[in-house]
This record gives structure tokens, C-alpha cells and sequence, in this order.
């Protein structure tokens, strides 16, 4: 017998004789309402009955003839094993709207976890993934069943956070969605009640409107920070490394992960390599002469040390570090209420140079910023190292207190 073809299943016509498979016993493909379509049928005899009996493989053409063969070849080794496939099949069926209906959301949610773990690579990422999950929704809708979770059952489990904490949410309602998803894909619900939750809770504040800065000191008032909190009391690795981080403009994690082999105190650089830079590309920072007595200064304290700026233990010290130390003086910032970051520095920075002339290039490249310009940043071939020591040898006078505070300082001339 021949084998069915594609122009034959696109032309069948409606009340036409069935047109037999010809390579599974059985499989043919009957007439629809309309031309071109039809439904798949595989007639056996029953092992476990005797009886003849049809089996529905799906409707031509959403289930293409590849796809029918291989329902019905099956369906044919069950029947060759004893077993009645329609039975098998709504036994699976009964079997998974068991499941279903035990299924609770917190099951569901460890179970997409544990498939998911393997494929992230930050460990940190996973934790935070369930952690979220248990913080927020756990409490609200853990033991309900997934098949009779509705969209009202995650909009009033965000609601509480939707406003006040915008990214939490969004991320929480990301990550209920993927478990509805999976729930979906293993037959175990209809829907996803994630796809219309957005409906019932109200607008989110746009992107900018929700993104808070790193509170930043005034410019100004960083001489008498430093003096106060920095230079009047006994020195260690945490006000070291503040000082060095105000001094350099840099990243805080950059300055805490620093190693010796990364200075060059005879030219007085700190080059920062391609593999602890933000933008993946290494970064040289001029080093000012205060910048260096801070480094000779560590080098005395800790002459066996390969980090700068060692913790007690001899780890980088952790990013809290200066947090702590910030929070334990009351830094001001310009934001009303809020204390200054560590990172907020670099913008205390930026506004100095900004203030005192200098031109926008050196500055920003001073911060290591990226040149969003593609056709800018491929004229660029130098990092303007020289020019920009003298503007981070005026920036340590100014933190110093070494001109009148709050006074322009003269740039120097090659500036």
C-alpha cells in the first residue's frame, strides 16, 4: 500500500473515503468540514477487550503525517505488549489531573528550582531565586493548589509590594510566572494566571522614576569629612581604603580586591585588569601623592600581605565595610535623610571636576565610564594617563583641605 503524502492530505476533500497511512497498521487520515483538513484515526482490536476500537491521534494538518506515525507506532507496541492504548492514555490523563489537584504551589515552585539550579552558574542567584519566593509568596499561597490558583490569588499576594517595592515584585511575578509556565507545559493547569495579574494592581512607577542614585557627599563638604572622620583618628585598612577610594574616584570593589601587583609605585599607577573592571577593560588610575603615602603606609602595616587592604583575616574586606563605617559617622549626603555611599564619592568627584573646568573627557575617564558613542569610542586610542594626573593631583589637594574650602583651584597648566 502506498504511503499517504502531503498532496494527498491537502486535498482531501469533505465526505471522501478515508485515506489509509500505508505504513501503520491501521492509521488513517478522515475527511473534515473542509477541504484539506481532516482528524487522524488509528483503528486496533483491543488486546485486553477483544473489541475493535478507534483511537483519535489528533486533527490534519496542526498534527502533520510524521507526527501521526509516531502516536500511532506507540500506540502499536502497546497494543503489541498486551495493553489497550486508549486505556493507557486515559489512565496518564487521570493520573496527571491527580497530580494536579495535589499539586500545591510550593511543590511546584522547590520543583522548578531544583530543574532550573543546574543551568545557573552563581550559586548566590539560585538562593536568592526560592529565598524571594519563600519571603513573599510562600506565606500567601504555598499550600493552594495550583489548578485552582487564579490571577486575584497573585495580585493580592504582590499587592503589599507592587508600589513600595517595584523591582522585588516585578522579579517575584517573574518568577511565578516561570512556575506557572512549567505547571502549563506538564499539563497540571489550563493557563497562566501570571499572563493578566498586571489588570487587576495598579500602574508601577516608570523605570527612572523608581531608580535611586548612590547618595553622594557634596563636593564641598569632603575636606572636612575626611578631616574629621578619616585623618583625626588612628588609621586602618577600612579608613585606608576610603581615603584611597575618594582619592582614586574608583570602585569600591575594585580598591578592596587590590594586590600589590597591580601597583607600580615608581610610576605611580594602579592599573586595574580587564578582569575586575565593569566594562571588562583594563583601566589605569594615576596615583596622587597622598595616593601613594596611603599605599607605602599599608605596605609598612602589612609587608606579607598580597591584598592592599587586608581584612583582619587577611580576605577581601566585604562590601559592607565602608557601608558600616559610613553609617557609624552619619556621612551626610545631598539627599535629604540618606547617608553617603562609598560609590556616591565618585559622583562628589565628577561634580568637582565639573565645577572647576575640566574638560568632560578626563573626567569620565577618570571613572572608567564607557564611551556610549561606537563610532566616538573608535577614535579613542589613549587613556590621556598623564593629563589626567594633574586633575587627580588637584582633586587630593582639594580632599585634603589644602585649598580654601569650597574655592575653585586653579587648573594646572597641560590640564
Amino acid at each position: 500500500m502506498l504511503q499517504i503524502t502531503e498532496m494527498k492530505a491537502r486535498n482531501i476533500k469533505p465526505g471522501s473515503k478515508p485515506v489509509a497511512d500505508g505504513t501503520v497498521a491501521g492509521l488513517r487520515l478522515e475527511s473534515g468540514r473542509t477541504r484539506g483538513r481532516g482528524k487522524w484515526i488509528l483503528r486496533f482490536v483491543s488486546p485486553v477487550t477483544g473489541k475493535r476500537r478507534e483511537m483519535g491521534l489528533g486533527v490534519y494538518p496542526a498534527t502533520l503525517i510524521a507526527d501521526a506515525r509516531t502516536r500511532g507506532l506507540t500506540a502499536r507496541q502497546l497494543i503489541g505488549s498486551g495493553k489497550d492504548p486508549i486505556d493507557e492514555r486515559d489512565a496518564a490523563t487521570a493520573a496527571r489531573k491527580a497530580t494536579a489537584e495535589a499539586l500545591t504551589f510550593e511543590h511546584a515552585a522547590l520543583k522548578v528550582h531544583e530543574e532550573l539550579k543546574p543551568g545557573w552558574k552563581n550559586s548566590k542567584h539560585a538562593d536568592q531565586w526560592i529565598s524571594t519566593l519563600r519571603q513573599y509568596a510562600f506565606p500567601k499561597i504555598s499550600k493552594k493548589k495550583v489548578a485552582s490558583l487564579a490571577p486575584t490569588d497573585f495580585a493580592e499576594m504582590l499587592r503589599p509590594i507592587w508600589l513600595d517595592k517595584p523591582e522585588t515584585a516585578s522579579r517575584i511575578k517573574q518568577r511565578c510566572h516561570t512556575i506557572l509556565k512549567w505547571c502549563w507545559a506538564h499539563g497540571f493547569v489550563q493557563s497562566n494566571p501570571l499572563d493578566v495579574v498586571d489588570f487587576l494592581l495598579p500602574q508601577q512607577p516608570g523605570k527612572r522614576e523608581r531608580t535611586k542614585h548612590h547618595a553622594a557627599m557634596p563636593w564641598q563638604d569632603v575636606p572636612d569629612f575626611v578631616s574629621r572622620a578619616l585623618s583625626a583618628s588612628d588609621s586602618n585598612a577600612t579608613r585606608a581604603l576610603l581615603e584611597f577610594v575618594i582619592l582614586t574616584a574608583a570602585r569600591s570593589g575594585e580598591a578592596r580586591a587590590m594586590t600589590w601587583g597591580e601597583i607600580d609605585l615608581k610610576e605611580k599607577v594602579w592599573t586595574i585588569p580587564a578582569s575586575r573592571m565593569k566594562a571588562k577593560v583594563q583601566h589605569r588610575v594615576p596615583l596622587s601623592t597622598r595616593a601613594v603615602a596611603i599605599l607605602k603606609s599599608q605596605r609598612r602595616l602589612y609587608p606579607e600581605a598580597d591584598l592592599v587592604f587586608p581584612s583582619p583575616r587577611g580576605l577581601v574586606l566585604c562590601d559592607m565595610a565602608l557601608t558600616s563605617f559610613l553609617r557609624s559617622y552619619s556621612a551626610h549626603s545631598g539627599d535629604q535623610g540618606r547617608v553617603a555611599t562609598a560609590h556616591g564619592f565618585r559622583s562628589s568627584f565628577r561634580d568637582w571636576a565639573s565645577e572647576n573646568g575640566y574638560p568632560r573627557d578626563l573626567a569620565e575617564r577618570a571613572l572608567a565610564h564607557t564611551i556610549a558613542n561606537q563610532a566616538e569610542a573608535a577614535y579613542h586610542r589613549t587613556d590621556l594617563l598623564e593629563r589626567r594626573r594633574n586633575m587627580m593631583e588637584n582633586w587630593a589637594d582639594h580632599v585634603g583641605g589644602l585649598n580654601n574650602k569650597g574655592q575653585v583651584i586653579p587648573m594646572l597648566r597641560g590640564a
